[in-house]
């Protein structure tokens, strides 16, 4: 399979072309997926036993119902992990399929927003498996012990203990859509400095729906919120500061 050439800013190409392009684009991030989820599914008992650590040492006994149970608990888990591993691959086709659209200056922007998501997400899966899903969990698995049988199924455990990393991740993104937002005009840093109380009550009511029904994961979820708030008001005051000059600067020529 060739892999297709990335098109320049205004190069044509015929819709069978596009088309064409796109499917060889598709076939690549496929079988990238499905080449990363092998090679996870190898090593899934590793994933299992690192995703099992932040849980507290008497409540590290998993269990299964069902006799396909294990096997697809751990097919899911080496699922998620090939999709995480492919990632940059997927990144990249999209990227490659979208960017003769954009002008050589703008794929620059969108390179570095690129760049800097992946390193807040990276950051935001490290803090909610260090420091956010410990405490959820020694909280949740010892509520009410003396009233229940505590024990716990694994598919439910993955289940959750993903989502609150995804969500963590998610939630350090914060930055990028307030910079993306302030970038295209619908926000200023005018408005986002003097309208602080609605922009905490936004983030506390975006703390309460994300995953984790427990009041520690909620807290631990809005603390890092209130802080990417703040760091992205002062993020869009320097990004206003260099493109107003540039794009004034501009507007004579």
């Amino acid at each position: 399979m060739k892999i297709p050439r990335r098109l320049g800013h205004g190069e044509e190409a015929t819709l069978v072309e596009h088309l064409d392009e796109l499917r060889t684009r598709i076939i690549i991030s496929i079988v990238a997926v499905a080449v990363t989820t092998a090679v996870t599914f190898v090593f899934h008992r590793h994933l299992i036993l690192w995703l099992e650590r932040p849980l507290p040492a008497d409540r590290r006994h998993l269990i299964t119902f069902g006799v396909a149970e294990p096997f697809l608990t751990s097919f899911k888990i080496s699922l998620m992990a090939g999709l995480a591993l492919a990632f940059p691959i997927l990144l990249w086709q999209l990227w490659s399929f979208l960017a003769p659209a954009f002008e050589e200056s703008s794929q620059r922007l969108v390179a570095l927003f690129v760049l800097f998501a992946s390193t807040l997400l990276a950051a935001g899966i490290a803090f909610g498996y260090w420091l956010v899903l410990p405490q959820a969990l020694r909280f949740l698995t010892h509520y009410d012990d003396r009233l229940y049988h505590i024990q716990i199924r694994a598919r439910d455990y993955f289940s959750f203990a993903t989502a609150v990393l995804l969500a963590v991740g998610l939630v350090f993104e914060l930055p990028i859509f307030v910079l993306g937002l302030v970038r295209i005009g619908i926000l200023s840093t005018h408005t986002l400095r003097h309208n602080r109380r609605l922009g905490y009550f936004i983030v506390a009511v975006i703390a309460v729906l994300l995953p984790g029904v427990d009041p520690v994961t909620t807290v631990f979820e809005g603390i890092p919120l209130v802080i990417l708030y703040e760091g992205s008001i002062w993020l869009a005051v320097l990004m206003e500061r260099r493109f107003g000059v540039r794009e004034a600067a501009a507007e004579p020529s």
